[in-house]
């Protein structure tokens, strides 16, 4: 099977950075409601990759199958 696009590799990678970030300053939050700001934000970030991840293997298996994507 081929590999994603880099386009896509990179964005999962930009949003692994971003979640793990958010993770950290919600760690070092001084109050409960920037915790749960960064919780979010670090929530969000994990399904932003989560469906990148998905779109990789889509892209993967689309570069992989010439047919597929063609109306027959």
């Amino acid at each position: 099977m081929s590999e994603e696009h880099p386009q896509t590799g990179q964005m999962r990678a930009v949003q692994r950075e971003r979640e793990q970030t958010e993770r950290r300053h919600a760690q070092d939050a001084p109050t409960a409601e920037d915790t749960q700001t960064h919780q979010r934000r670090a929530d969000k970030a994990e399904y932003l990759k989560k469906k990148l991840g998905e779109r990789g293997q889509a892209e993967a298996a689309a570069d992989s199958d010439p047919d597929a994507g063609q109306d027959g």
